[in-house]
């Protein structure tokens, strides 16, 4: 935008001070506002207009505040920066768009601008330097879902060894006392003993299943969705309406398809319990579960960078999960629903999705629950899945 020789007119900039500041600015990978003694933007660089979804002519004159959730706008800090002359920094407020539901989590640093000595009489600016958090509050929170979930899986595995070998000697042991009981009647409880039995070694069973590495190959996703959509239809009949929003243009995935039919339908099915447990709508809205497909571009899964990535998406206008939840739902026995269930079907859908590679977040308010599963188009990275290479070649 700036570049030497270019006139205040076409910088678009006040004064042959802002002009300068703007100079030497404008390809700072920082986003950099100037503001003037009323807290109005002057001159905004580059990467703060793609940071607040505006352009210099939008920004120009505008106040401040109008970026800012009402909660975080610190008017009277920055007129004493201004009247102090002193710097401060502001920590994780919440930027937003006018007009637009963008918002960005940030840090920024104030910096009154004095005047130069060739315009003693100009007055004062502050300068705003705003530094984005959200992308390393995400990789902060994938890091520790990742370290937490890799420690609750050798847990839960050493957990179902312990409860699969006394299981067998209790069950065997109902049994003989069942042949030698007369009275139906009392082998009747030891029926209840072997069937209690049986079902603790299922649980177990499925606590140790992810340990199974995946056979990798090629997959098209929308078979996998349209495998889950038919099978939880006839479940739940024409209660949910349905709602398949695909990109038809995505290449196949790298999975393997009865792990991710699984997956999706764990998430699919918790989604559709959650909407047949609540009472109907105030606004009279139908309970309604929405799949989408899209391609994720230049995303980062733990170390690994990827140009390309399927984007997953199931969503439920349904009451949404309980703030106390959300930071511990991929942790098994975890329960978030009023029905029974086992805690076991996200923390074990998290696992085959990071032997895949991938990954699984969850974002939800009331009305609004998505769950966005991110799958690799291509082989995943070797020190995530051990077994891919072998998978792969054969």
């Amino acid at each position: 935008m700036a570049v030497v020789g270019v006139t205040d007119a076409q910088q678009g900039v006040a004064s042959p001070e802002l002009a300068l500041h703007a100079h030497l600015l404008e390809h700072q990978s920082t986003p950099v506002l100037l503001l003037d003694a009323q807290l109005h933007v002057q001159w905004a660089n580059h990467a703060a207009e793609q940071l607040l979804a505006t352009s210099l002519p939008q920004l120009r004159q505008q106040p401040l505040a109008a970026f800012f959730a009402r909660a975080d706008w610190d008017g009277e800090h920055l007129r004493q920066a201004l009247a102090t002359q002193q710097p401060y920094t502001q920590r994780q407020v919440q930027l937003r768009s006018p007009g637009s539901t963008l918002s960005a989590t940030v840090d920024y640093t104030v910096t009154p601008v004095p005047p130069l000595p060739a315009a003693p009489g100009a007055p004062s600016l502050l300068l705003i330097e705003l530094q984005p958090l959200d992308r390393r509050i995400h990789i902060h929170r994938e890091d520790n879902l990742f370290t937490t979930n890799q420690a609750t899986r050798a847990l839960v595995r050493g957990l179902a060894h312990e409860i699969k070998n006394p299981l067998g000697g209790i069950r065997g042991a109902a049994q003989l006392l069942e042949r030698a009981l007369a009275s139906a009647e009392l082998r009747e409880y030891t029926r209840v003993i072997i069937s209690e039995a049986d079902r603790l070694r299922d649980l177990a069973d499925r606590m140790l299943d992810v340990r199974k590495p995946p056979r990798l190959r090629s997959v098209n996703i929308h078979q996998v969705l349209e495998r889950v959509r038919m099978i939880l239809q006839a479940e739940v009949g024409s209660a949910i309406a349905w709602v398949c929003d695909y990109d038809p243009s995505l290449p196949e995935v790298w999975a393997d398809a009865d792990q991710l039919i699984q997956v999706v339908l764990n998430i699919a099915r918790n989604a559709a319990q959650s909407l047949l447990e609540m009472p109907p709508a105030p606004d009279g809205q139908p309970p309604r579960i929405t799949v989408r497909s899209r391609v994720l571009r230049q995303f980062t899964i733990g170390t690994q960078r990827h140009p390309l990535l399927c984007l997953v998406e199931v969503q439920d206008n349904g009451p949404g999960i309980d703030e106390a939840l959300r930071e511990t739902l991929f942790y098994p026995m975890v329960i978030g629903r009023r029905s029974q269930g086992t805690g076991l079907g996200l923390p074990i859908a998290q696992s085959i999705m990071q032997q895949h590679g991938g990954f699984i977040e969850c974002d939800s308010r009331p009305g609004r629950t998505v769950f966005k599963i991110l799958v690799p188009f291509g082989p995943p990275p070797d020190h995530r899945n051990p077994g891919a290479a072998t998978h792969a070649r054969t």
